[in-house]
């Protein structure tokens, strides 16, 4: 009885070894090219809008179109930390120089897509950054990904809110955009 339940132990362990552990390990260079791919995308959509000053729709779809790609869901979220400059000047007798500090304040992915999906009928709306805005883009994944789910079978480590695919991009914006 103990020989016949040492085997299947054995054939057990055995099969976890020749299987499952290989597929984890497939299922997480998966997770790591899709990572890849969605950081590729998002660093690609910031450095185009800090080079423009222009947050377009048609190059948001272009990077939700890459990303989705990989087969997975994101949460993409954009801030742009707007530069609202103290202009006040010392005095006419002066150089002119610039009294206090630039305060920055910030405009959320919601509002950025209500403008930009606004502006015109078919949706091709711009949003125009000034020079010395702070642009960023966040991504990160809300499904769970093979690897998390064979990784929450034996470890118990994946729960709410936990993410495995996550990209950032940010930069200033070196021109300003016109529309």
């Amino acid at each position: 009885m103990s020989d016949s339940l040492i085997t299947i132990v054995a054939i057990f362990l055995a099969a976890i070894l020749m299987f499952v552990f290989p597929l984890l390990s497939i299922a997480e260079r998966s997770d790591d090219i899709a990572e890849l791919t969605v950081q590729t995308a998002v660093t690609d959509f910031v450095d185009t809008a800090r080079a423009t000053g222009k947050i377009t729709m048609d190059n948001y779809s272009k990077m939700i179109g890459k990303i989705e790609a990989t087969g997975n869901t994101y949460d993409v979220e954009m801030e742009v930390k707007v530069l609202d400059e103290n202009v006040g000047k010392k005095s006419a007798w002066t150089n002119g120089t610039v009294i206090g500090e630039n305060v920055y304040y910030s405009v959320y992915t919601s509002q950025i897509m209500n403008y930009i999906s606004s502006m015109t009928d078919d949706g091709d709306g711009v949003y125009t950054m000034k020079e010395g805005d702070i642009f960023s883009v966040t991504a990160k994944n809300n499904n769970k990904t093979l690897s998390q789910t064979i990784r929450g079978v034996f470890y118990s480590m994946s729960g709410k809110g936990t993410y495995q695919i996550a990209a950032q991009a940010s930069g200033l914006v070196s021109a300003t955009g016109t529309n």
